[in-house]
């Protein structure tokens, strides 16, 4: 199990949002980047819906760049296999045609409805839209880092405790620690070993989750003295005027150490959360949002719910069952963003307009 987003680059398709002091209007936005929310880019683009996507992770794949990008995946249809990072590089490209925009990093924290029917929408960066109509494909909720449970440490969260790196050069000639042991820890001590004055990776154990190569990569650095890698917890700090200087780590042998240090860097990994969706206005059935199964729509017109997100009767937490009600979404979808066309349902195989939609040739019929 993996527990960094960085290990899933953010790839060119995922077109990025330019700068707007005006609020962004769309037909769709769609909350959560993962399999199933790229794909319901895929079926509204085949009505003609282009839609905008929102997503709290810095890169698109949710769960699948989250918890397996490298495990085998054994139950999409016509692929006997694929890694979950296989499965969000194809979906990126199936939707390519659709041009749609990606604001990655952020979090959807309002949604309200307004007098002409649509919703504004406001992200923790301050991106604002007005949208006809919003799907929540968000899994299990937004992802959020595990933090660091020592009293106090938090005052210096983004000033020298980081649980993401935006910016390697930040720590340019500087002294780090790096917690943790999955993907993410052994991936940033291997990038910034040649940027920072000195690593050391603290691991609460001597096994590590992370790909063997990675593992074995660091144990020669530290080998060559390049690096260093401490079994321990943090279990304090020390402070002078209001810097943080050095970390207490409390060994298997009982013994706390102190570490001086500059910067600390935290991946403990994500948990899924709610968040505010909770205050949307939509019902809640145990934190999970209940739709019909004819549009799968939520009890807000024009919101609905796909994925692993929504709960009825035989409900199955699968990403071909999210595939599924993305289908049916994007149809329920249609009548809010066209109330005066009549939508047909068209085959992707014969219909010359979905041919030149998707930018392929329309075969010959005999």
């Amino acid at each position: 199990m993996t527990d960094g987003a960085e290990r899933l680059p953010e790839t060119a398709l995922s077109r990025p949002a330019a700068a707007h002091d005006q609020p962004i209007e769309t037909d769709a936005l769609i909350v959560g980047a993962g399999p199933v929310g790229l794909f319901q880019v895929f079926e509204l683009g085949l009505l003609d819906i282009r839609a905008h996507v929102v997503d709290s992770l810095p890169v698109v794949g949710g769960q699948c760049a989250e918890l397996y990008p490298d495990k085998p995946i054994y139950d999409i249809p016509a692929i006997p296999v694929c890694t979950g990072r296989q499965l969000v590089d194809s979906l990126m490209k199936q939707i390519e045609p659709f041009g749609a925009t990606f604001h990655l990093g952020e979090e959807v924290q309002i949604v309200e409805r307004r007098g002409d029917g649509r919703f504004f929408v406001q992200t923790s960066k301050g991106t604002t839209f007005l949208t006809k109509t919003v799907f929540i494909a968000a899994g299990v909720g937004s992802f959020q880092p595990r933090t660091l449970k020592v009293s106090g440490i938090e005052r210096y969260r983004d000033r020298q405790l980081f649980y993401r790196v935006r910016d390697p050069e930040q720590f340019r000639d500087k002294d780090i620690v790096i917690c943790g042991g999955g993907d993410s820890a052994l991936d940033w001590a291997l990038r910034l070993v040649d940027v920072a004055q000195s690593v050391i990776l603290l691991h609460r154990r001597e096994q590590f989750r992370a790909m063997p190569a990675s593992v074995a990569q660091m144990r020669t650095l530290c080998e060559a003295w390049r690096m260093q890698a401490i079994i321990g917890q943090i279990t304090g700090f020390d402070d002078d005027d209001g810097v943080l200087k050095r970390i207490k780590v409390t060994g298997g042998d009982g013994i706390t150490r102190s570490l001086e240090l500059e910067y600390l860097l935290v991946f403990y990994g994500l948990s899924p959360q709610l968040g505010p969706i909770a205050q949307w206005g939509v019902e809640l059935d145990r934190k999970q949002l209940p739709v019909d199964t004819a549009r799968f729509e939520t009890s807000v017109p024009g919101i609905f719910a796909v994925g692993d997100i929504n709960t009825y009767p035989g409900k199955k937490k699968l990403i071909l069952s999210g595939f599924h009600e993305t289908a049916l979404a994007a149809f329920g979808a249609a009548r809010h963003v066209f109330p005066e066309k009549k939508i047909h349902l068209q085959y992707t195989t014969t219909s010359t307009h979905l041919h030149e939609v998707l930018g392929v040739n329309s075969p010959s019929m005999d």
